[in-house]
């Protein structure tokens, strides 16, 4: 049996964000690339991360730590990012269990389509 998709749609993980994981296909919208993102950092796939950072802002280092245990993702906003866009934002609430610690990453994420796909940019800069 599979388990439910740590980014909270009601597909099991393979038939949701494990097969973008798996190469099986890209990210059709800007949404479903962050959700995809914020499971794998639940799974701990930091090659997938790598590959879906825009490689002008993408760091040396994913950032996946293992000893973070991710445990709820709210989307609270999106702004273009869809099929037909070229680039979108999402807004989401992601919450997580540290070194015993609850603790809620919220951030404001930029996404662009580059050679052909969606990837993540970075957080949205106030203005």
């Amino acid at each position: 049996m599979s388990s439910k998709c740590p980014c909270g749609l009601s597909e099991p993980y393979e038939r949701c964000c494990g097969r973008f994981h798996k190469g099986e296909g890209g990210a059709p919208t800007a949404e479903a690339l962050m959700r995809s993102r914020y499971s794998a950092f639940s799974v701990g796939d930091s090659d997938y991360l790598l590959r879906t950072w825009h490689p002008v802002t993408r760091p040396g280092d994913a950032g996946a730590d293992r000893r973070t245990r991710w445990t709820g993702l709210e989307v609270l906003e999106t702004a273009k990012g869809g099929p037909f866009d070229t680039e979108g934002t999402v807004r989401f609430r992601a919450h997580y269990v540290e070194r015993g610690r609850r603790g809620v990453l919220e951030e404001d994420s930029r996404f662009v389509r580059h050679d052909g796909g969606w990837v993540y940019v970075g957080p949205v800069q106030a203005t």
